[in-house]
């Protein structure tokens, strides 16, 4: 999920999705362009598993996706 969304940020989405699906095995990424390590506690805090910064490549998209994080 990108964070920089038009309206909803990214952020407010997975916070959504958490409310509606709290299992922890739903695992949700974000992709963007924001690495600060304030970027990446509140991605953290937000409820996604993972940050990845663009450009993401495919190898660490598979690497992410596959680990049990």
């Amino acid at each position: 999920i990108d964070i920089g969304l038009p309206g909803m940020t990214g952020l407010d989405v997975v916070r959504a999705l958490r409310d509606r699906c709290p299992d922890p095995r739903t695992r949700l990424v974000a992709f963007t362009g924001y690495c600060g390590e304030d970027s990446i506690a509140r991605a953290a805090e937000a409820g996604f598993h993972d940050h990845l910064v663009k450009p993401v490549t495919l190898d660490a998209m598979l690497r992410t996706l596959g680990s049990q994080r």
